[in-house]
Parts: C-alpha cells; structure tokens; sequence
C-alpha cells in the first residue's frame, strides 16, 4: 500500500534570482534602481566639485540679501530693500494668481464654448470652431504679446480722461478706469480692521529692527496674513459648511418621505447673513480710484502685463477644454438625450442635469493636463514684464546672485509642488465624480 506525500520543497539557490521567474522581475528592478542611485550619487558629486573649483558652494544665505530691484505687480507689500526670498515669494504669489485666474476663466470659457460647437444653429458652430482653431493653433507667446500690444496701442491714456470734455470717461458709475496703463478697479478697505499678523519675521532686514518690548513690527515678516481676511474666509467656510449640512438634511428628509422641503431662502440667508455681519463690524467700504496729476491715485490697480497674460493664457487654454468638453458630450450616448426629452426636460436642462454630469467623468483626466499646463506657461510672463516666480527668482535674482543651481532647483520645486497640488485637488474631484460599480 502506498501513501500520496508532498514533494520536498527546493532549497533557495544564487542562480534562481535570474533563472527563476518567480524572482526574476524583482532582481532587475532592484538592479536598476541600484544603477540609477550611483549615477545619481556621481551626478551630483561631480556638479558640487565642479562647483567648489570654481568658488560656489551651494548655500541658500543669498536669500537673505537685498534684492535691489521693484517688482511692479504685488498682492504685498514690497520694496527695493525687501530680501531676496520676499521677492521670491511675491513672485510666487503673482504666478498662483495668474494661474487661478486663468484656470477658472478658461474653464468657464472651455465649456462655453464646447457645447456651442454641437449646437444645430449652423452659424454658432462654425464661429465656436474658427475660434478653436485659431488660438489653439498660433504659439501661446505670440498671443501674449499680441494682447499686450492691443491694451497699450488701443486703450486710452490717463491724460485723456482731464478736462471738461475728456475723450475717455470711467464705467460702471464711474468707479473703473480702464487705461493703456492698466484698470483701475475699487478696493476694499475696513475702517475698523484687525490689522496684520507677521509670519516668518524677516530678522535680516535692516528696517525691521526689535523695538523697546523686543518685538517686531507688524509690517516685518516675510510676508503678513490679513487678520480681516482671514477672519472673513473663516466665516464663509462656516457658512458654506452649514448650508451643507442644511441641504444633507432635506436630501434625508427626501429619500424618508419622497417630498423635499423648501431650504433655498435658508441655505441662502445662513451663506450671507453672517458674511454680511462680519463686513458690517470690520468697517467694510470701497476705495475709488481718482484720477490726480498724470495718473490715477486710489483703487486697485490691474497692470497691462497681468491683464494680457490672463486674458492669453485664457482663451488659450479655452480652446483645449472646449474640444475636451465636445468629446466628452459625445461620449454620452443619445438615448441619454432622448430619454430625458422623452420626460419634458428642455435641452439647456438635459445638458446640465443629464449630459454634463455624466461627461465630466470623461473630461475631468484630460483638464488635468490643461491646468498643468496653463500654470507652467505662465512662466512666459516675463515677455511683458510681469514678474511672477520665474521672473524674480529665476531672473533677477539668479542674475544678481549668479546662484544659478540654488535658483534653479528652487523654481523646479516650486514648479513641482504646484503641479502635484494641481493634480492632487482634482484627481479627488475626479474621485467623486467617477461612476461607482457595484
């Protein structure tokens, strides 16, 4: 009689690591992960001996430096004396504007524009696709430029707007100004405000010296959080948070009962009530530019330079997403349509209760790209003299300094941690949009 047993199992053996399959994939990934790390490790040995010859050790002190020169366009305040690192910063701040801006105009634009090009009117749909084809198709620096060459040779100067009889006049009852130097806009101001909270106290700055309590001044960090703003977003956010859970609550109530309760006055008077309040106690009022001596005085101004690169990068951008949003309602099958007419929805409810919902699950991938790219190309500002981080750190200052490795290194990071921040915000929208599968 004989018994069924295990066959003895194989002892582990050197050559199995290449033989072997089981273990095959594995030796090479780590083959070549250890062959780029010596590569890597004499990249950088060598860069840093090459360096030492030549007298620059790698150091970020520079930083700390003076930068010397003005940076036209800032959300902060700013000066020749000001570090090296606030004008970096300032910089920074200026291309996350332009980026912002121009995300969500040529979102709204892209969109637009997409569904017009499947309109049945003939005439829409042929001026939506010369429109696409022609930003699309002509580099994105020529339609800076082009657009900078417009607003200075077309629009009028601020002389033209003196006089009894002036040939140019403000809009919107006299509170814009728009000029070949840029628009003048109203800004906000709060007679009763909180004042300014310093962050990163710039120690090295000869004008912020400790007073006699050994404090610094509010106007000597790197750079200062509004406490008004600040306290405004918060409120906001609350409010935004509690209309939430306001419109939760009747989505509950809905799926118990099959009614749902009327909350749109509530949601809306729990969003502004308190904003309202909140901008009531801080003082809240407009600042008007005025035109005094040879130029405006007062207000927000809106420099050509910023103007240009927004509205170019804009309508750029635009013309990707619309084709982008065109595939993706092409996507959605028509009987999605024909269902929903079927039920008495008309066409401009069937596109954005039905058709839009589901497309975005097909264009929210392909949009990623679209804001990574805007925001990377918004380095071409310096064509018109608009200084965002690429400009100042990666400009001036590289030139000042003659740190060209730290400068560098420095805006790829930047450049990195926006796009991963880009990325990261809308691959959890994407998340959320995504069909679920049982």
């Amino acid at each position: 009689m004989t018994s069924l047993t295990d066959p003895p199992k194989e002892s582990f053996r050197l050559g199995m690591l290449i033989y072997d399959t089981r273990y095959r994939s594995l030796t090479i990934q780590v083959v070549a992960l250890i062959g780029f790390m010596i590569f890597a490790a004499w990249l950088i040995n060598n860069t840093l001996y090459n360096l030492a010859e030549q007298g620059k050790n790698v150091a970020f002190g520079f930083l700390s430096d003076p930068a010397g020169y003005d940076i036209n366009q800032r959300l902060l305040d700013y000066n020749s004396q000001s570090t090296h690192w606030r004008a970096a910063f300032i910089g920074l701040l200026n291309t996350l504007l332009v980026a912002c801006m121009g995300c969500i105009t040529a979102t709204i634009i892209g969109v637009f524009v997409g569904v017009l090009r499947l309109s049945n009117n003939w005439l829409i749909a042929r001026l939506m696709t010369v429109y696409v084809e022609l930003f699309r198709n002509v580099p994105v620096l020529l339609w800076i430029v082009f657009t900078m060459a417009i607003m200075i040779e077309t629009l009028p100067a601020p002389s033209d707007f003196r006089g009894e009889n002036p040939e140019a006049s403000m809009v919107l009852f006299d509170t814009v100004a728009i000029t070949n130097r840029g628009v003048y806009i109203p800004e906000a101001l709060f007679s009763n405000g909180l004042g300014d909270l310093p962050i990163l106290p710039d120690r090295e700055n000869p004008s912020c010296q400790p007073g006699e309590d050994g404090t610094l001044g509010d106007d000597c960090g790197v750079f200062q959080i509004s406490l008004d703003l600040l306290l405004i977003v918060v409120v906001f956010g609350a409010s935004l948070f509690a209309s939430g859970l306001i419109r939760k609550r009747a989505d509950r109530i809905q799926n118990e009962t099959g009614d749902r309760p009327n909350t749109w006055y509530l949601r809306v008077g729990v969003v502004l009530l308190p904003t309202i309040a909140v901008l009531a106690v801080l003082g809240f009022h407009l600042g008007y530019p005025e035109l005094k001596g040879f130029n405006f005085q007062g207000g927000t101004h809106l420099r050509n330079s910023l103007i240009a690169l927004w509205l170019a990068l804009s309508l750029y951008t635009a013309a990707f997403i619309a084709e982008i949003v065109r595939a993706g309602i092409m996507a959605i099958s028509k009987g999605q349509t024909e269902a929903a007419a079927a039920l008495g929805l008309r066409p401009n409810r069937i596109m954005n209760l039905v058709i839009l919902p589901q497309a975005l699950r097909v264009i929210i991938p392909p949009l990623i790209s679209n804001y990574l790219n805007l925001t990377k190309n918004s380095s071409l500002a310096i064509a018109v003299g608009y200084m965002d981080i690429t400009g100042t750190l990666g400009g001036i200052t590289m030139n000042q300094t003659g740190r060209e490795l730290e400068c560098v290194l420095m805006l790829m990071l930047v450049y990195l941690a926006i796009s991963l921040s880009i990325s990261a915000v809308m691959n959890w929208y994407n998340e959320r949009v995504k069909l679920v599968e049982r």
